[in-house]
Parts: C-alpha cells; structure tokens; sequence
C-alpha cells in the first residue's frame, strides 16, 4: 500500500505539471489560472452543499435511531474531494469534483466498502466499543 501511495506521490504531481503547462501554452497563461481559480471556488461551494446536506441526513439517521454507515462514507467522499479541489491541478480537480457529484461517488463508496469489508475480514481493521 505504501509503494502505490509513494508511486502516486511522485507522478501525479509530475503529471499536473505537465497538463498545467501544456494547457498554458495552448490556452494560454491567464486562462489556465482562471481555470483553477474557478475549479477552487466551484469545488469549494459544492463541497460545502453536499457536506451541510450530509450533515443534514446523518442528524435525521441518528434522531432516528440509525447508524449513519452510508452518510460517513459521504463525508469521507466530499472531504478528500474538496481537499482535492484545493490543490492545484486539472487531475486532482476531476477527481475531486467525482467525489463531489452524488452520482460518480456513489462508484466510490463501492470501492471504499470492498476495501473496508477486506480489512476486516484479514483482521487488519478491527472495532473497538468502550462503555
């Protein structure tokens, strides 16, 4: 796990640059900032809209009784992806605004459940209830 995220540590940035001059170069300079300046603040409202309305739901689950599984993976989704929008970059601005997108994050939390449910079936992720 560590070999992938240091693989990805090194060519994703690599790769960002690469786009950010190629697109200054055909787009030109004020084009390509404006581009991330608008990604920053897009990404920033949308995240804070479907962070309040997550919010919303997991106080309507927990009023209810409910363990918001489903919603924390929302949160998890939208936090990494208005992380992601933050960053500079037209690679890590698309991933961030699929975390966004209800529709696109959803394929997300799949992958996220099949990693969490492999954990714990290895024992590698264990719960833990104090009282």
């Amino acid at each position: 796990m560590f070999r992938i995220l240091l693989l990805l540590l090194i060519i994703i940035p690599a790769a960002e640059v690469g786009i950010l001059i190629w697109s200054g170069t055909n787009f030109g300079i004020p084009v390509t900032i404006l581009l991330i300046i608008a990604t920053g603040i897009i990404g920033a409202w949308l995240a804070r809209r479907e962070g309040m309305e997550t919010m919303r739901l997991a106080q309507i689950q927990l009023r209810n009784a409910q363990v918001p599984s489903d919603v924390l993976l929302d949160g998890v989704c939208i936090l990494v992806g208005g992380t992601l929008l933050l960053t500079p970059g037209f690679i890590t601005d698309t991933i961030g605004f699929l975390l966004l997108i209800p529709y696109t994050r959803a394929i997300f939390k799949i992958g996220m459940r099949r990693f969490i449910q492999k954990k714990i079936d290895s024992g590698q992720f264990t719960f833990t209830i104090r009282r």
